[in-house]
């Protein structure tokens, strides 16, 4: 059923795999799109650092290495020269060039695929993640796919990019210790390089109400991996005025809410309620959904920044077309809306904040329920401007100010 589809892409723990590798047999790190054949001669760059993961047996005529690498082999594989007898598939004698490995970037979200808790990909469902969320986050487990070699950048605007797991090489190393062994072993150089460093931290998201990803500081990577480097560009919007959520680069169309939470408020069960209750009805097939914790930055009067406050942020689209754009999203958003309305206290949401943009409608505040709000900044920019108004005037009556 469509519920228990998707009830393992809400599971607490995210796997995230990475996507390429650096292996013998893959064709596409060859500048002539295959594997190189018995006439061949193989040529390693040789200042560029790689690894490289061999699975088979090779007959090659010649080839030349790289200064600094290591070719790991498979149980069987390795490399004989070529005796130069016929072989049917491979009369070219090329000099076949091992491909530019050091553009893969970390922070590019089209080089990680979400993996199921078996281990599994999971496949294009409802549940979404927002772009900053499609790279590893603070309390994800990372792989990377056994008997497969890989070199990643892991360029960063942080020190230390934090993880819970790392698996490589079908060895998972779930704790500081664990980790920084490997880091002292001879493969790590050549796996990761740039200027920031791995974590592996062994501990979850401590809290119920979910934690935040952690990779805002490095949005700007992000998007720009997204987008800047292939060409790529947003889609433009079939909606008026579209909404940008926190953590994702382009705009949408459909709707956003953002709820402010108590300590009672679980988000696991959240996700599964909404899934289960409005996800999985036959009226919101063409429904995403995208639900997590995010902080988003408060400022004083509008204009001077002040610290972030975390909230739960729920992004909907959907696929309607034209002057339907959005509007599966939007009665979704109603429904959840609604939801709250009547079961929010119970839910530990204090209240919630609707904004839509669809085919037919300009986006805007589209409806809010608060159980118990203060608006603070309204109130302080009040006191602000009455203590104002009360300076000018004292200074007037002092004959300072004309």
């Amino acid at each position: 059923t469509l519920v228990s589809l998707l009830l393992p892409a809400a599971a607490a723990t995210m796997y995230k795999q990475w996507i390429p590798n650096t292996n013998f047999e893959t064709g596409s790190n060859w500048d002539k799109g295959r594997v190189p054949c018995a006439s061949d001669v193989v040529h390693f760059e040789k200042n560029k650092v790689v690894s490289v993961f061999v699975r088979s047996p090779h007959a090659l005529t010649d080839m030349y290495l790289p200064l600094n690498g290591e070719l790991v082999l498979a149980s069987g594989a390795g490399f004989i020269a070529f005796d130069g007898s016929w072989d049917p598939g491979c009369d070219s004698g090329a000099t076949v060039r091992f491909a530019d490995v050091e553009h893969h970037a970390w922070f590019d979200p089209t080089l990680w695929q979400a993996v199921s808790p078996g281990r599994e990909l999971e496949p294009g469902g409802r549940i979404f993640s927002v772009d900053e969320e499609r790279v590893p986050c603070h309390y994800d487990d990372v792989i990377f796919q056994p008997e497969t070699s890989f070199r990643v950048n892991v360029d960063s605007s942080r020190r230390v990019i934090h993880l819970r797991s790392i698996s490589l090489m079908g060895q998972e190393l779930s704790s500081p210790e664990a980790w920084a062994s490997y880091l002292r072993g001879p493969s790590a150089p050549l796996q990761f390089h740039g200027n920031s460093t791995l974590q592996v931290t062994g501990t979850s998201c401590p809290d119920k109400s979910g934690c935040a990803c952690g990779n805002t500081p490095d949005g700007h990577r992000i998007c720009t991996a997204l987008l800047g480097t292939s060409g790529r560009q947003c889609p433009v919007p079939a909606c008026w005025s579209p909404l940008q959520p926190l953590g994702h680069c382009c705009r949408v169309c459909g709707a956003t809410i953002s709820l402010d939470f108590t300590p009672d408020f679980d988000l696991q069960k959240y996700r599964d309620r909404l899934v289960q209750a409005l996800l999985s009805q036959p009226k919101y097939a063409g429904v995403r959904m995208a639900i997590s914790k995010v902080h988003k930055a408060r400022t004083f009067l509008g204009v001077i920044p002040r610290s972030s406050t975390p909230l739960i942020q729920i992004v909907l689209i959907d696929d309607e077309v034209g002057a339907q754009t959005g509007t599966a999203a939007e009665q979704m958003a109603a429904d959840i809306m609604e939801d709250i309305a009547q079961h929010g206290e119970a839910l530990g949401i204090s209240s919630g904040k609707m904004e839509v943009a669809t085919g037919s409608t300009f986006s805007g505040q589209a409806g809010s329920h608060a159980l118990s709000r203060i608006t603070v900044e309204i109130v302080l920019g009040l006191l602000f401007g009455l203590l104002l108004l009360g300076g000018i005037l004292f200074l007037y009556r002092k004959a300072n100010l004309r």
